[in-house]
C-alpha cells in the first residue's frame, strides 16, 4: 500500500448482522482500496410487547465498540459512514431522545393496510406521486399503522422528528438530525422528479411535513463524531451521510464499464435487480410490474425490482437445522446446502414464484415451499429433501431474474447485454451458474462486500479523494476485479420449459 493513504470507517447493517469495515485508499498513482473487518455483531429484530423491533441501543453500543477498536489499532479515521436497509425508522423528540423505537418491516402491523390506503388515495395516484413499488412494509403504511394505534399516534406530534435507520445512527454519533435522500426514497413519501417530499401524499394521509428532517443528498457531511463516543480520539472526525440505503451503496460499487448496457443485482436477503436511469420512469408498465424508482448516487435513479432473494434459503436452512438438532445431527452451512443440491440424483422438476406472499413471513419455510409445490400439482419427496428444496429455490430465483431483465428491456426499450451481481449472494457459484443459464447472457460477479465498498468510496468522494461515480467503479474493478459466468446452450430447452412454468404461476 502506498504511503499516502486515507482511512474510512464504514458501518453496514443488514437484517441479520452488522459489521464495521475499515477501508484504506491509496492516493499515490493508481488508487486501490483495501478493506478490513474489525467488528461484527448480530442484528435480529426481537419481539418486545406487541411489536417486532430493532435493538437500536444495543447496536449503538456495538458501533462505539468498533470505533474504539479502530482507535486502539492506531488508525487515523478520516470519516465515518453508515448504510442500512430501507423503510424502517425511529422518532426522536425535541431534545434528541429516542421516544419511538424502530419497528421491523416484517412486523404484522401493516398487513392489509395497502388496500385500506387505496381507498384514501387510488393506487395509480400514489404511484404517480412517488414512483415507488407497492410493498406492505413501506414507511407510508407503517405511519398509517401508527395513526390507527392511539398509543403510537401520540408520537407523530409537532416537535418530534422521524429518522430513518442510518439517520438515527448518525444522530447517535453526532447529535445532528437530517434525512439522506436515498434512504428517504424507499418510503413511498418522496416525489422522485422533484426529489422532495410528496406533499399530495402527505396531505392525503394527514402526515405532517414537520415530522421529517431536512433532505440531504448522498455525500453530505452530517456532523462531527461526538468526543464522548471514544475519548481517546482527540481530533475531529466527520460523519458522512453516504448513499445510506444499502442498495444505493451496493449499486454505486457495481464494477461496470462506461458505455455498457447492463443490469445489476444487489444480492442478499433481498435480490434488488434493476438499472440506473437519469430520470425516474413512472409509467403504467413500471407500476404494473411493481418496479420502483429509488434515489441513487450523483442524482441518478435506481429503477429496480425487489425480489425475495436469499431470505428463502436462509429460512429453509433455519428449519433444516431445527429438524437436524432434534435428531442430534450437526447443523448445515450454506455451503453444505449447495453440496446437497449437487448430490441430488433426480432433481424435483418444480418451480415456485419466489415473490408469492406465502414466502414473506419467517418460520416453516420448507413446509410452505412443499405445500406450494403440492398445490400446483407437484411433489417434493423425502429422499434428498434438502437438496431438492434448495434446488427448486435457486432455480426459481434465477428464473425470476430472467423475468425481471425482460421487464426492464420492455420498459426501457434497450437490450441488456450483461448482468452484474454484487453483495454476499455473489459468492454462491451455483446460483451464479443458474442465473447465467436462465438469462442466456453473461453474468459478472463483483465484490461480495459491494455494499460497504460503496459506502467507503462515497465517503472518499465526499472528502474529494474520488472524482465521480465512474472513477469509483474503476477503483472497485482495480481493487477487487470481477469474474464472468457463461451458459450452456444445450440446456436452453430445459430452462425455457421451467421459465414458462414460472410465467404460468405468475399469471395464476
Amino acid at each position: 500500500m502506498a504511503q499516502n493513504v486515507r482511512c474510512y470507517l464504514g458501518f453496514d447493517f443488514g437484517a441479520s448482522s452488522g459489521r464495521a469495515i475499515l477501508g484504506r485508499l491509496s492516493t499515490d498513482g493508481k488508487k486501490v482500496l483495501e478493506i478490513e473487518e474489525i467488528h461484527r455483531f448480530p442484528n435480529e429484530a426481537v419481539h418486545t410487547g406487541r411489536f417486532l423491533q430493532w435493538e437500536t441501543e444495543r447496536l449503538f453500543g456495538e458501533m462505539k465498540t468498533a470505533i474504539c477498536k479502530a482507535a486502539d489499532m492506531g488508525v487515523h479515521i478520516d470519516s465515518i459512514g453508515i448504510d442500512t436497509w430501507g423503510v424502517d425508522f425511529g422518532i426522536v423528540d425535541g431534545q434528541g431522545k429516542l421516544v419511538y423505537r424502530p419497528v421491523a418491516y416484517r412486523d404484522e402491523r401493516t398487513n392489509g393496510l395497502m388496500e385500506e390506503a387505496f381507498k384514501v388515495m387510488p393506487k395509480e395516484e400514489i404511484f404517480r406521486n412517488t414512483g415507488l413499488a407497492f410493498m406492505q412494509f413501506n414507511t407510508l403504511y407503517q405511519l398509517i399503522a401508527m395513526q390507527r394505534d392511539p398509543e403510537a399516534a401520540a408520537f407523530l406530534k409537532e416537535g418530534n422528528t422521524l429518522l430513518f435507520m442510518p439517520d438515527l445512527f448518525e444522530h447517535y454519533l453526532t447529535g445532528e438530525v437530517g434525512t439522506e435522500y436515498t434512504i428517504a426514497s424507499t418510503s413511498q413519501l418522496i416525489d422522485p422528479h422533484t426529489r422532495t417530499w410528496a406533499k399530495p401524499v402527505l396531505d392525503a394521509f394527514g402526515i405532517p411535513e414537520t415530522l421529517f428532517a431536512p433532505l440531504q443528498q448522498p455525500g453530505t457531511r452530517r456532523g462531527l463524531l461526538r468526543r464522548d463516543i471514544c475519548p481517546s480520539l482527540d481530533y475531529d472526525i466527520p460523519v458522512i451521510a453516504v448513499a445510506s440505503h444499502d442498495t444505493a451503496s451496493a449499486v454505486a460499487a457495481v464494477p461496470a464499464r462506461r458505455g455498457e448496457s447492463f443490469a445489476y443485482i444487489s444480492s442478499g436477503t433481498w435480490s434488488l435487480m434493476g438499472v440506473g436511469t437519469l430520470d425516474p420512469v413512472c409509467t403504467k408498465a413500471v407500476m404494473d410490474a411493481n418496479f420502483t424508482n429509488e434515489g441513487g448516487l450523483d442524482g441518478t435513479t435506481r429503477m429496480l425490482k425487489n425480489i425475495m432473494g436469499l431470505w428463502i434459503i436462509q429460512e429453509c436452512r433455519k428449519q433444516f437445522n431445527e429438524e437436524r438438532a432434534g435428531k442430534g445431527l450437526e447443523p448445515l452451512s450454506f455451503a453444505d446446502i449447495v453440496n446437497e443440491v449437487q448430490a441430488v440424483k433426480q432433481p424435483a422438476p418444480d418451480v415456485i414464484d419466489v415473490d408469492d406472499d406465502l414466502f414473506f413471513a419467517p418460520d416453516g419455510m420448507v413446509d410452505r415451499i412443499c405445500a406450494y409445490v403440492k398445490a400446483h400439482g407437484g411433489d417434493i419427496s423425502e429422499e434428498d429433501r434438502v437438496g431438492k428444496v434448495a434446488d427448486v429455490v435457486y432455480r426459481s430465483l434465477a428464473l425470476k431474474y430472467r423475468w425481471a431483465v425482460e421487464c426492464i428491456e420492455e420498459i426501457t426499450g434497450k437490450k441488456i447485454d450483461v448482468l452484474y451481481i454484487v453483495g454476499g449472494g455473489g459468492k454462491n457459484e451455483l446460483l451464479n451458474r443458474y442465473t447465467a443459464q436462465a438469462l442466456r447472457r453473461p453474468v459478472r460477479i463483483g465484490a461480495g462486500e459491494g455494499t460497504v465498498i460503496g459506502n467507503l468510496l462515497v465517503q472518499a468522494m465526499s472528502l474529494g479523494d474520488v472524482k465521480d461515480l465512474w472513477e469509483l467503479r474503476g477503483i472497485v474493478r482495480d481493487s477487487f476485479g470481477d469474474r464472468e459466468y457463461g451458459w450452456d446452450p444445450a440446456q436452453d430447452d430445459k430452462w425455457e420449459k421451467d421459465y414458462q412454468k414460472l410465467r404460468e404461476l405468475m399469471k395464476a
